[in-house]
């Protein structure tokens, strides 16, 4: 692993076999693909919307981000893709871009290329290191992925996705806000969050400097329920607000 110190961290980190790491394993999350989107759908209910309406939006705030005038990045990796929720919103906003997912579920990336087809580039976390060769992307996108891993594997997970990104390609890590009561209250409900630690900014962002990324920059989200879905065009607006139920961290590949 380029920089990362300790190559086994990654394992560890993933499937839990190190003593005091308490986080879900492979096996668990096959337990959970086949549901996924049943439970999804139960635990956001108060929200008004479907998980489909949040996988949508983390794309389209990319794209707003990372697309359009940013020029669209060649390649981008879905980090922790799980059952392919974000697949067809990178078809929509990123036409022109290469995507390759990766999870530890096999179960998750079945169900993942059954619903898209063989030609989704899917690949299978098994080992220390990412399935992903050396500088091949550029824009990696993890969603709420960092809380189901033990703080002190964190580094060793954010600096292999720094050897996978080309320099200048950007990382952008998206995660609950355990500031937001109503988001605690959603994360304590949903069965595949049992073990999740919630982080904060200031604890995401430590982390992302610590493996060397930098121009780091801390956006706030989701802060209107449907109910008052007419707010929501305020709602990148208030990107600073630290209310918001979900926020997210991007950094860039010196």
């Amino acid at each position: 692993m380029s920089g990362a110190g300790h190559p086994d961290l990654l394992t560890e980190a993933w499937s839990g076999s190190a003593g005091q790491i308490e986080t879900m394993d492979p096996s668990e999350f096959d337990k959970f693909a086949d549901e996924y989107e049943a439970i999804h759908a139960a635990n956001v209910g108060l929200s008004g919307e479907s998980p489909e309406y949040f996988a949508a939006y983390k794309v389209r705030e990319l794209h707003a981000a990372f697309g359009g005038a940013a020029g669209e990045p060649a390649t981008i990796l879905d980090f922790g893709a799980g059952v392919g929720a974000s697949v067809p919103h990178f078809r929509q906003h990123f036409p022109g871009a290469r995507l390759i997912c990766a999870d530890v579920s096999s179960r998750s990336r079945d169900i993942a290329c059954e619903r898209f087809g063989p030609q989704l580039d899917y690949r299978l976390i098994e080992g220390a290191r990412l399935p992903v060769g050396d500088a091949e992307v550029d824009l990696v996108f993890a969603s709420c992925v960092f809380h189901h891993v033990d703080a002190p594997m964190h580094l060793a997970l954010l600096r292999e996705l720094a050897r996978v990104l080309r320099p200048g390609g950007r990382l952008a890590v998206f995660e609950h806000n355990p500031l937001n009561p109503l988001t605690v209250r959603t994360v304590k409900a949903c069965a595949f969050d049992e073990k999740a630690v919630l982080l904060s900014p200031r604890q995401l962002r430590g982390s992302l400097s610590g493996a060397g990324f930098v121009n780091l920059h801390t956006r706030y989200t989701l802060f209107f329920p449907r109910a008052l879905r007419a707010l929501r065009g305020l709602e990148r607006s208030l990107w600073w607000n630290p209310l918001g139920a979900q926020y997210y961290v991007s950094g860039e590949r010196p």
